[in-house]
């Protein structure tokens, strides 16, 4: 339980981070500066007038590889939620979805539909990780109340017994 609350809650950090960028690149007009997808025109060494955008990218490929890890690592988990485990399947179809819809967005030439429904969709991916984050929380703080409970309960015997 404890790898999947710091793994999740390092997606979540990343996937914040992810939108962050995404609404710098958005913002500063550096969003075609790289015009190809998935990568530059100089491949994957990055050229100087394309390194905002490939940030970007790099870190929305990290994002995916640790949503997907956290995916796996949810439902291995016995005592993850339903809505956790529903949650993440739900992450790693919004990050294939996210792909793609970056990919649309460069080709489309940065349509503002397109942009508002990419970051509509980063936010609802943000949403389905802090659902995980909080479960696997809320599963170490009922462990440890769990713990805390049987050992002081036990504890109460010992003394009972004792007098």
């Amino acid at each position: 339980m404890m790898l999947l609350k710091r793994l999740s809650i390092i997606t979540l950090i990343v996937l914040f981070s992810l939108i962050f960028i995404g609404g710098y690149v958005s913002a500063s007009g550096v969003g075609l500066s790289c015009p190809k997808w998935p990568l530059c025109p100089a491949g994957l060494i990055p050229m100087q007038e394309f390194i905002t955008e490939y940030f970007h990218r790099t870190v929305a490929a990290t994002t995916g590889v640790l949503v997907f890890a956290t995916m796996i690592f949810t439902l291995k988990s016995k005592v993850t939620s339903k809505n956790a485990k529903i949650a993440s399947v739900i992450g790693v179809g919004l990050v294939i979805g996210q792909i793609a819809l970056g990919a649309i967005v460069i080709v489309e030439k940065l349509h503002a539909v397109l942009v508002t429904v990419h970051l509509g969709m980063g936010l609802v991916l943000f949403a389905m990780v802090l659902i995980v984050v909080r479960n696997a929380y809320k599963l170490e703080r009922e462990g440890l109340e769990t713990a805390g409970s049987s050992s002081h309960n036990g504890s109460r015997l010992d003394q009972k017994s004792k007098s």
